[in-house]
């Protein structure tokens, strides 16, 4: 009894599959490759490589990484300080207002010194997160300027460093 077979069993069995590479190809593939790299050996001499660039270069992306780290932990650090200082204010005032709040007062005027007190919190800790975010910002974005500027160096690096093995 014959069966009708789908689309995806006639894409399941194409001889594609079962096809030997061209060996041959990839022979002249090698042999281009090879005559490639043997133009470089002209001469007896080999292709010159500047191993005293090579290694300032990445001495100075070493310097670049190193310095972009610092800006960021020197925002980083700031930004603890400032925490650290809001604090040691922020257990002055809890303590101010605990003998304020402890002194005889009608509840009206209590209530509205608590409310007087939330305000102002909630106010400079809206502050202190602009202030932290604005830190960070730019400490962040002077890390990426020296990121971005060492990348550009070190492409105009590697466009001396070609222009001079195309001279010799």
């Amino acid at each position: 009894m014959a069966t009708k077979s789908t689309a995806a069993e006639a894409e399941t069995f194409k001889t594609d599959l079962f096809k030997m590479p061209d060996f041959g190809q990839y022979q002249a593939d090698m042999n281009r490759w090879f005559g490639d790299f043997s133009k470089s050996f002209t001469n007896g001499k080999t292709p010159s490589v500047d191993f005293e660039g090579l290694f300032a270069a990445q001495r100075k992306n070493f310097e670049a990484f190193a310095s972009a780290n610092q800006l960021a932990f020197d925002g980083v650090k700031a930004v603890a300080q400032r925490q650290a200082e809001l604090a040691r204010e922020a257990v002055e005032e809890f303590s101010k207002l605990a003998k304020e709040l402890a002194a005889p007062a009608s509840p009206e005027e209590k209530l509205a010194k608590q409310a007087e007190v939330a305000k102002a919190a909630f106010e400079q800790a809206l502050a202190t997160m602009r202030d932290a975010t604005a830190t960070l910002t730019k400490s962040n974005a002077q890390a990426v300027d020296v990121i971005g500027k060492r990348v550009a160096d070190s492409f105009d690096e590697v466009k001396t460093a070609f222009a001079k093995v195309a001279k010799k």
